[in-house]
């Protein structure tokens, strides 16, 4: 028996008659039975996030940030589309809802490699916070490769978002992509336009971790890291100059590794043991600088005695080995990413941010735990 129509506006009902195909045996033909439409049992279509939107006046985009708690919208809009939710009784499905607004309820982040724990804390802390707004992550780990541009431009084609981080991609690339409305956040590199980027503050705290290290009876510094790879490592650069430019009788020079490892670390301190050794290491993170600072103590090289060693991120391995570094907020860097990304998104803001996290001097014993900054 036929259901009783109660709302038209709530519900949509198929009311013709079917013809169902039926199978036969091969070579004979086809049966056709026509069913009148009153033995058929009417099913509800199940309204959609469009529905809502059309009831109460207002856009998907709209209803998704209603539906997402966010602060951003006005009462009176909010209760348009809560009303409207429960007057048509919509259950809203994350996957129709993606489906509905043209998304792929999917974030993606690009990143130079992900070995190492920098990477792996900051991508952590982006995975949690998505994970939270109900996203997958889609993770493009480029490695240096040359086809990275291109691969970065179609994964930009199947997320509702994309975080780039360092130097991955060139700047125009970037534009590109932001070109096409799709929301970006840069990560650990320095502003393009109005795109949002979130950084570590870099400049500062290098000047203050050399100032330390001056200070500590350091003559002859050696700073190891390429700048021309990463905008971080460019701004520590700038920030150890800076310091080293302002005390008489400070030499300065640069080595770059063979990249970040512990293992290129170690290559930096063989080869330092073959000459004259400096008074101080800079490295540029604390992979390079454990890497070094097991080599010379295995080649009975007192630290801080002979040489300072110091580092940056602050790791967990770094604790342990008593390495002087600056510490900076890996997970944060991830998850502020993730917050600024959703902001985007959802469009609860349109204006850009950027946002640097503080980074703090940590002084253990390979530089010194009782020395005083001037």
């Amino acid at each position: 028996m036929a259901s009783k129509v109660t709302d038209v506006t709530v519900y949509r009902y198929r009311l013709h008659s079917v013809r169902p195909f039926h199978m036969t045996e091969v070579g004979k033909p086809a049966v056709h039975t026509t069913i009148p439409a009153a033995q058929l049992t009417i099913r509800a279509v199940q309204p959609t996030i469009r529905d809502v939107a059309k009831k109460a006046g207002v856009s998907i985009a709209t209803v998704s940030r209603v539906m997402s708690n966010h602060d951003n919208v006005r009462d009176s809009t909010r209760e348009r589309v809560t009303t409207a939710i429960a007057e048509l009784q919509f259950t809203p499905s994350s996957l129709g809802r993606s489906l509905a607004e043209r998304r792929h309820a999917a974030n993606g982040i690009v990143f130079p490699d992900l070995s190492g724990p920098y990477y792996a804390e900051v991508v952590l802390g982006y995975e949690s916070v998505a994970a939270e707004l109900g996203r997958s992550v889609l993770i493009l780990s480029t490695n240096g490769r040359d086809a990275a541009p291109s691969m970065a431009e179609e994964m930009a084609g199947r997320c509702d978002g994309l975080v780039i981080m360092g130097r991955t991609v060139p700047d125009e690339v970037v534009v590109r992509i932001a070109r096409r409305g799709l929301p970006l956040v840069l990560l650990a590199r320095p502003q393009i336009g109005g795109i949002d980027s979130v950084q570590a503050e870099n400049v500062e705290t290098a000047h203050v971790l050399t100032r330390h290290v001056i200070n500590g009876g350091a003559r002859d510094i050696v700073f190891v890291g390429d700048p021309i790879s990463s905008p971080d490592v460019a701004e520590r650069w700038t920030g150890v100059s800076r310091a080293v430019s302002e005390v008489d009788g400070i030499t300065l020079s640069e080595e770059r590794p063979d990249g970040f490892s512990e293992t290129a670390g170690v290559e930096v301190a063989r080869r330092a043991l073959q000459g004259k050794l400096p008074d101080a290491f800079i490295f540029t993170n604390d992979e390079l600088a454990l890497g070094a600072l097991g080599e010379l103590r295995t080649r009975g090289v007192d630290v801080p005695g002979q040489v300072c060693v110091t580092g940056w991120d602050d790791v967990m391995a770094a604790r342990y080995a008593g390495l002087t570094t600056v510490r900076q907020p890996m997970r944060e860097l991830g998850a502020m990413a993730a917050r600024l990304l959703d902001e985007l998104i959802t469009g609860s803001r349109t204006e850009p941010r950027h946002v640097v996290l503080p980074t703090e001097l940590v002084v253990r014993t390979s530089c010194g735990t009782s020395r005083k900054e001037k």
